[in-house]
């Protein structure tokens, strides 16, 4: 049975990016590095977390993940723009995109091509359920689009990986979401993070 998966990197008071994205800036205004250090310092010592990151049958991510513009697609940058990730993103899978700015979809290499939905987080959902078949459906970030999720009860579980840093200030992935029951499934120390999942419980269950 298919099940959407929200997975994020946090600091440990809640915080999954910064005001203020740009181009050079792709967390925004936190430090750079301060949420990810441990994909990059250690990836072999997180090499199952990293791998189920990137195991969803599709993806489901906002305008500010796949990129720092904003408005339209007119502009020559905005039109050349293709992800964070280069060439070949992680994903190998569907990614549908929410944006307000219709877009052709993008195909990459490696089995990954962007698809940008203007219908809003239901209609990117239905897509990207249609899309994996019998596999999971991941959402992929950030924050804002996170939330909403969260915030309309469409997550099953939490993936999060949660970094020995207090930020301060920045965009909390829990603001404004109503308050949820969660078993945890499992939770693993490593040297730079600890990764947490959770079961997000139904009234019903």
């Amino acid at each position: 049975m298919t099940r959407v998966i929200a997975t994020m990197s946090l600091s440990l008071d809640g915080i999954g990016a910064g005001d203020n994205q740009t181009l050079d800036r792709p967390m925004g205004d936190i430090p750079d590095g301060s949420l990810h250090m441990w994909m990059f310092r250690t990836p072999d010592e997180n090499r199952a977390e990293l791998d189920a990151i990137v195991s969803a049958g599709a993806y489901v991510m906002g305008r500010h993940m796949f990129g720092p513009m904003r408005g339209d697609w007119s502009s020559t940058q905005a039109r050349e723009w293709k992800g964070w990730w280069g060439d070949e993103p992680p994903y190998h899978a569907p990614v549908f995109v929410l944006t307000h700015h219709p877009r052709e979809p993008l195909e990459m290499a490696g089995g990954t091509t962007f698809h940008f939905v203007t219908g809003g987080i239901h209609s990117a959902l239905e897509r990207a359920r249609d899309a994996a078949g019998e596999r999971n459906v991941h959402i992929a970030g950030g924050v804002s689009t996170t939330r909403q999720y969260l915030q309309a009860g469409l997550v099953d579980e939490l993936m999060l990986q949660i970094s020995p840093v207090v930020v301060g200030e920045g965009l909390r992935l829990f603001e404004d979401v109503p308050g949820m029951r969660l078993e945890q499934l499992s939770v693993r120390a490593a040297s730079l993070v600890t990764h947490v999942r959770y079961r997000v419980v139904r009234d019903a269950d």
